[in-house]
């Protein structure tokens, strides 16, 4: 497919604006920053000249010189002419220092005088490129840049080639971008054979559905809703460029396609993509509208609506590029969805009819019939309307709510005035349809409809519902909808009952008044049961059953079971606000961890029958929180992140799932991304105004910030949950869970009197619910308390019981937890972070540790508290004492001291749990302030090294980047660098290159 010049992306572009590929871009960027060549290769239009751009203007500033030149389709046949572009502005500087036969071979090629060619002026023109490239590599680093290689004039590339494969060990990089059509294409392979050794070759694919619609937003697209963004996506095929004149068109057009309509194709891509369809006989043109016009068209389809010589005609548009030919496959496809849209769009409206009325009849399925009826006809026909709502209900069941939303609009269309049902209830289900679908903006779309033709309340009534549960967790926008709404609603109780159940969501949301907000379900409730509607008295007793449960409310027990007598709605059944989901939250806040698993894996098969989108996001959380509490840290990562990406793409429950995954990633991923996601949750939150997720996304703050070794940013995050949940009247500590942290981190920055406060609180609690792994928690905490205040028996003893009860009620990951504070404990080991505390109490899990100074370096360097005066003895791991100094030689020496934490390191690998493996790796291997200043440099150096430590060294020494040796170790890349900082540090070396210097001493010796 051609890219005319004035399609391609636009010039201006940073770094931070290439969207959608970053972790490529970044791949890019440590391979030009380690000084080796990037080929970045593609379809047409896909963004290589914007990551050309980028990489260009970000290494071109470093670099002397650089040179360009950018091809045309137009220009291809003019020798030399990329060697001018190239060399053109720096022939008068490097002239002069080449050889006179060299010289004028390449002035004369660069000027066109004599008539240079490669035929005659062959060897010297090669050479003189090479000692071009050679002479201004002498004086800096040279950076070629090539966009378009595959029209570069055959000549230039010819002789770039020859010079880039002997450029090996001078300062000269390429970065050239060429176009590839297709996943498997290996054309760029050519062009990769004439770039130098070591080029990266880095394919650039179709962005996802979320990537466009951030690329969207950034160019000024903003503000469509869900629905058209996922039409651009598939239509454009994920190509940047196509979805970019997608939404131009869509901002352009006076009157949008409503759901279910084709995109408007802008005349442009039309004659982009259907450059060839001339070239079609008109037959063949007939038979490809029908495929287009069809859903999952094939050759049997084709023939039943009437296309006879379909098979030949599909060559033929398959030999023109316009199909994809797929052998023994059935299927007739596009060989990209745009050329499908653009198809369907040249064609005029009759013509469309008339092939949506060939599949009418044709097509097997009753929906894809129904719709194409709907398609085919103009105007009102209660006989169509009926058959498209019964194709809405089919396709309900069949858990396609997307595809019932479409039909119900198409039937209300069709819906004659005065028909029952009528067209504004048809509406409202299709936009309920949409709500179940995770459409949200266009469910609110047509509720607003509804408001603005029908004055009938139940209808009223009812819009205003979809309206606010169209607003999420952000109910405060619509603060203003509540007084219509019981306007609207009157003295009927089926109606109140509705609002009065919205008003119970406002009043925890909101408010943050949980009390309130039991009152108003209840009262939901009885209105509901006094208006037979079992359906709302079923959402407000577990709403009221879920709210009981979170503030520690005696009732809460009873409401469940209220919930879940018969009769049952199954719409509620598998709800994410149903009475199931309730009993679930209290399994799961009561230590029964097997059963709510079973409770949550059926809950989100159903949910996923049925399509379900905004109950699928919150199953996946629940069951990710599950696995989490058990210590099966990979799996809940998988399932965080799952439920990360499909709130993200629907735009429902974005907070929840961001703070969720962030404890995921803190406790089996990545760190970073774990504080990332946390703040992001946090600023949600507080930008809407939602206090009860404010809570629970500053706890996985403080989470992610002990985990990362800041217990003051821990204390800072914590102490703010433990002020809210106050506030909220929430006094159940199984909720968040957080207790046991906030205490700990209190530990490590010197206020124990504090922690121990912490622990009482939310103790008598927990004794009152009977919580008991939150009690084993507290106990850990309170372990570390009387380890700062001098008790090294009792804390032993009490976390030694803390790790045995949490290892027999399930709870992996505290379970190891237990184990590493014990394995500090018993070797004396300071604490994790933390600043001098004043006080000159020790900060660390391991409690007192004797320093002539006042304190200990804790680990990464940072300074972590210690006691002054006599020595401190501690329980060694075989019954016996050693020396706390901080030195390794607790425990009777450093083996045993090794030894400490290999109880700790399996339970954390069991759990997969990879950031806690790197705290007990730093706190194994991190020195104590008695240790050796200086590390000789001698062959056997590496062996003061810890084993991850030896691991990444070895592979330092083979040559590998961080990139790959955290792929090999199955790390992040910001591990392998805390990792590389510790063997610097324990080396007495600086960088890379004297860890290369210790393996060549090594080979010496």
């Amino acid at each position: 497919m051609t890219v005319r010049r004035d399609f391609q992306e636009p010039a201006r572009c940073r770094s931070d604006l290439v969207i959608g590929r970053e972790e490529l871009f970044a791949g890019a960027r440590e391979q030009i920053g380690s000084g080796g060549s990037v080929l970045l290769h593609g379809p047409a239009g896909i963004g290589k000249s914007t990551v050309l751009r980028a990489l260009s203007e970000e290494f071109g500033a470093t670099a002397r010189t650089v040179l360009r030149c950018s091809a045309t389709e137009s220009e291809s046949h003019l020798p030399f002419l990329a060697l001018a572009d190239l060399f053109g502005l720096v022939v008068d500087e490097i002239s002069a220092g080449l050889p006179a036969a060299q010289r004028t071979a390449l002035e004369s090629a660069l000027t066109g005088r004599g008539e240079s060619s490669l035929l005659r002026d062959g060897l010297a023109l090669r050479l003189a490129v090479l000692s071009a490239l050679r002479a201004l590599a002498a004086r800096g680093p040279v950076l070629v840049v090539a966009d378009d290689l595959q029209w570069l004039d055959p000549a230039s590339a010819e002789l770039l080639g020859f010079a880039a494969r002997r450029l090996e060990g001078t300062p000269v990089q390429l970065l050239c971008a060429v176009r590839t059509e297709g996943p498997e294409s290996q054309e760029y392979g050519r062009h990769l054979r004439a770039c130098p050794p070591g080029t990266a070759a880095v394919r650039l694919g179709p962005l996802s559905r979320t990537q466009v619609a951030r690329l969207l937003d950034h160019r000024g697209h903003g503000g469509l809703p869900r629905s058209t963004v996922r039409e651009i996506h598939r239509t454009s095929g994920g190509n940047p460029l196509f979805a970019l004149e997608l939404g131009r068109a869509l901002a352009d057009s006076p009157t949008p396609p409503r759901p279910g309509e084709p995109l408007p194709v802008p005349t442009s891509l039309r004659a982009l993509v259907l450059s060839r369809l001339d070239m079609l006989s008109v037959e063949a043109r007939r038979t490809l509208l029908v495929a287009s016009a069809g859903a999952r068209p094939t050759s049997a389809l084709l023939h039943a609506a009437g296309r006879e010589n379909a098979e030949a005609e599909c060559a033929q548009a398959a030999e023109l590029g316009l199909l994809a030919t797929e052998p023994d496959a059935p299927a007739v496809r596009f060989a990209h969805p745009l050329i499908s849209a653009a198809l369907y769009a040249e064609a005029p409206a009759p013509e469309r009819r008339a092939a949506h009325a060939a599949l009418s009849t044709a097509a097997s399925d009753p929906i894809e019939r129904a719709r194409h009826l709907a398609l085919a006809t103009t105007g009102t026909d209660p006989e169509v309307a009926a058959r498209l709502a019964g194709a809405a209900t089919l396709a309900r069941d069949r858990g396609a709510p997307s595809v019932a939303a479409q039909l119900g609009l198409l039937a209300a269309r069709r819906t004659p005035a005065e028909s029952l049902p009528g067209a504004e209830e048809r509406r409202l289900q299709a936009a309920e349809d949409a709500i179940t679908a995770g459409e949200v903006d266009l469910a609110r779309d047509i509720a607003r409809e509804v408001l603005s033709r029908s004055d009938v309340p139940a209808e009223r009534v009812r819009a205003w519902m979809i309206v606010i549960d169209t607003a999420g967790h952000t109910m405060a926008v619509v603060d203003s909808v509540f007084p219509q709404a019981l306007a609207d609603a009157g003295d009927d109780p089926r109606l109140l009952a509705l609002v009065h159940y919205q008003l119970a969501w406002r009043a925890l949301i909101v408010e943050g008044d949980f009390t309130e907000a039991r009152e108003a379900a209840a009262h939901a409730a009885d209105l509901a049961a006094r208006g037979d509607d079992r359906r709302t008295e079923l959402l407000a007793l577990a709403f009221q059953a879920q709210t009981e449960t979170l503030m520690g409310h005696p009732e809460a027990p009873r409401t469940i079971k209220r919930a879940l007598k018969e009769p049952q709605d199954p719409r509620v059944a598998c709800h994410h606000n149903g009475a199931e989901s309730a009993r679930f939250r209290w399994l799961v806040m009561g230590d029964q961890l097997g059963e709510a698993r079973v409770t949550v894996t059926a809950l989100l098969g159903e949910v996923r029958r049925r399509g379900s989108v905004e109950s699928e996001v919150h199953f996946l959380r629940g069951l990710a929180e599950t696995e989490l509490h058990a210590g099966h840290c990979g799996r809940a990562l998988e399932l965080a992140r799952e439920s990360l990406r499909l709130a993200r793409d629907s735009g429902i429950g974005e907070t929840a799932s961001a703070m969720l995954t962030s404890l995921a990633e803190a406790s089996g991923g990545d760190v970073d991304r774990a504080l990332a996601l946390a703040r992001e949750a946090v600023a949600h939150a507080e930008e809407d105004g939602d206090q009860m997720y404010l809570s629970r996304a500053l706890a996985a703050l403080g989470y992610a910030q002990l985990v990362a070794g800041d217990p003051s940013g821990t204390v800072r995050s914590l102490r703010r949950v433990r002020r809210l949940e106050r506030d909220l009247g929430i006094t159940d500590p199984a909720r968040g869970r957080w207790h046991g942290d906030l205490a700990e981190a209190l530990v490590r920055t010197g206020e124990p009197a504090e922690a121990q406060d912490v622990i009482d609180a939310s103790r008598e609690h927990a004794l009152r619910l009977g919580r008991e792994s939150v009690l084993a928690v507290l106990d850990r905490a309170e372990a570390l308390v009387r380890a700062a205040r001098g008790d090294q028996e009792a804390a032993v003893a009490q976390l030694t019981s803390a790790q045995d009860r949490l290892a027999k009620l399930g709870y992996g990951l505290e379970e190891a937890r237990a184990a590493f504070a014990l394995a500090r404990l018993r070797t004396g080991h300071p604490g994790d972070g933390g600043g001098r505390t004043g006080s000159g109490r020790a900060e660390g899990v391991g409690g007192p540790a004797v320093a002539g100074s006042g304190r200990t370096e804790g680990t990464g360097g940072r300074p972590a508290g210690g006691t002054r005066g006599a020595e401190s003895r501690v329980r060694g791991a075989g019954g016996g004492t050693g020396r706390a100094d901080g030195t390794g030689r607790a425990d009777g020496g450093s083996g045993r001291r090794t030894a400490a934490y290999d109880e700790a390191t399996r339970l954390f690998r069991r759990c997969r749990a990879l950031p806690w493996l790197d705290r007990v790796d730093e706190a194994r291997s991190a020195p104590g302030p008695e240790a050796a200043t200086g590390v000789p440099q001698t062959p056997d150096a590496l062996a003061v090294l810890a084993s991850m430590e030896r691991q990444v060294a070895a592979l330092v020494m083979e040559g590998a980047t961080n990139r790959e040796i955290a792929a090999r170790l199955f790390v992040s890349v910001k591990t392998v660098e805390a990792t590389l900082t510790r063997v610097y540090r324990k080396l007495g070396i600086r960088s890379r290159v004297d860890i290369v210097r210790l393996a060549a001493g090594r080979r010496a010796k």
